[in-house]
């Protein structure tokens, strides 16, 4: 514990954003950096305590209490503290391939299990996370080569979400020989079309990717393992597949739209930006320009096409919640807002969000084309746009069927493994999982990358997270 009166001492200082008024006219992140020294005294706030639960990652009451990776927080949080961040990075990465993804995008469950948040304000894990591993990108301190020795194994990965892209990267440094096989025409999965540039800058992915192949893991784009030809290919040459094709199945709005244009889907919807806006495609989804849009549902994926509308220049936005406005207030009896929450105020003066309130019909014009919808409270809204927010109802069965396993609303596997109904064919991450965060389809993958791991070598050194 490098400062043992660090947390009675030192306030909690978030790391700030960029103010709304100026960030939504642009797709840069939002999240910046603190100083070096107001980041040691960051760290400095850690207690260092008897019983960690930032890092326990254990169920309780049917809730998951801290990390499920695991981190060694206190231990990287006093090499913060000191400025060794040599050796923070060496803990930081021994439980987490990908902290630069965590450090922006996962909701931090273990600042929430952290116990200076008991008489005060959690410590700033997320951020002194991210401060590790981007001062080791800065550095170029993050190359690291393949055992001398390799094991002789091919092993594919079809899918390179975040679970796809851990799963690779530990079986690489355990020396077998790894592709990963995506559908679309880039690596990432979620990470890449997913997220919105604002949160997770694509060139933070294409920097660990290209790292992974200098590494030795090859990335085959644009094959789709959902053709059974392809599929009988993978199970003929290599000698384990781990599925890892997320949960992108979206849950039905349950609307009476047969025949109308204008509704899509929040992971299409942002999807559509992303192509058009990082890689110059015209997508046949539209864009929110000028258009009356209306968002359903909550969550991160909802105010993700909130603040992505507000960027493409939507001439009004509203979020529809099914919920009371009572179910989402804090301790304090106060309403959180999301980043996008606090655009949408600062560009429109309001909330976008009504709560207890749903879409009970549509209206269209002669052509079908979506014109506005009436709600459960019997207003109408003008509406040219309608994105569906609701969540995900389980993966694509297409794959399944071309590898011939078992699923149901996620792929079928023993509790606690990885393994399928099918000899050599392992699945993780949402897949398996169904949709959760980023750092639970990271702890999927390094799990998977354990147990295909001891299925090729008969045992493994690999430490598993549990699941």
């Amino acid at each position: 514990m490098g400062k043992t009166t660090g947390f009675l001492e030192y306030a909690r200082t978030d790391a700030p954003d960029r103010p709304p008024e100026e960030r939504v006219w642009d797709w840069n992140e939002f999240h910046q950096s603190l100083p070096s020294e107001e980041r040691a005294r960051q760290g400095g706030r850690c207690m260092d305590c008897g019983t960690p639960f930032c890092q326990a990652g254990i169920a309780w009451q049917g809730q998951v209490l801290g990390c499920p990776l695991h981190n060694l927080i206190p231990e990287w949080n006093d090499m913060v503290y000191t400025g060794n961040y040599t050796h923070a990075l060496e803990r930081l990465l021994k439980t987490n391939n990908f902290p630069e993804f965590t450090g922006r995008v996962c909701p931090a469950p273990c600042e929430d299990a952290c116990l200076c948040g008991l008489g005060g304000r959690a410590v700033t894990i997320r951020d002194n996370e991210r401060a590790i591993i981007e001062q080791a990108f800065a550095r170029r301190a993050l190359s690291r080569p393949r055992p001398s020795r390799s094991s002789d194994k091919k092993v594919a990965v079809v899918g390179s979400g975040p679970a796809g892209l851990a799963a690779a990267d530990q079986l690489n440094h355990r020396g077998h020989w790894v592709t990963v096989v995506e559908r679309l025409p880039r690596p990432g999965g979620l990470l890449t079309y997913g997220i919105p540039n604002m949160k997770l800058p694509k060139d933070v992915v294409f920097r660990r990717i290209e790292q992974m192949t200098d590494e030795g893991v090859s990335f085959v784009t644009g094959l789709d393992a959902a053709d059974p030809a392809t599929a009988q290919r993978l199970l003929a040459e290599y000698d384990a597949v781990i599925l890892c094709c997320g949960a992108w199945r979206p849950r039905p709005l349950g609307l009476e739209d047969q025949g109308v244009s204008g509704i899509c889907y929040g992971i299409d919807f942002l999807k559509a930006a992303v192509e058009r806006k990082v890689f110059g495609l015209d997508p046949a989804v539209p864009t929110a320009a000028g258009l009356h849009v209306v968002v359903i549902g909550t969550g991160d994926t909802a105010s993700d096409c909130v603040a992505t509308a507000l960027r493409q220049g939507c001439a009004s936005i509203t979020q529809l919640v099914r919920r009371p406005r009572e179910d989402y207030l804090d301790a304090q009896g106060n309403l959180p807002l999301s980043y996008a929450h606090e655009e949408a105020l600062a560009l429109t003066g309001r909330d976008p969000r009504r709560f207890s309130s749903q879409v009970q019909s549509l209206e269209t014009d002669g052509e079908g084309a979506l014109t506005g919808l009436i709600t459960s409270q019997g207003d109408r809204l003008p509406c040219q746009l309608l994105i569906g927010a609701t969540g995900f109802a389980g993966c694509e069965e297409n794959v399944c069927r071309a590898f011939g396993v078992q699923v149901r609303d996620t792929v079928c596997t023993p509790p606690g493994r990885c393994s399928t109904n099918v000899e050599k064919v392992f699945a993780a991450g949402d897949m398996r999982r169904g949709q959760s965060l980023v750092v639970w389809a990271i702890a999927e993958g390094r799990a998977a990358a354990a147990e295909v791991d001891a299925y090729l070598n008969g045992y493994t050194s690999l430490v598993a997270p549990g699941l």
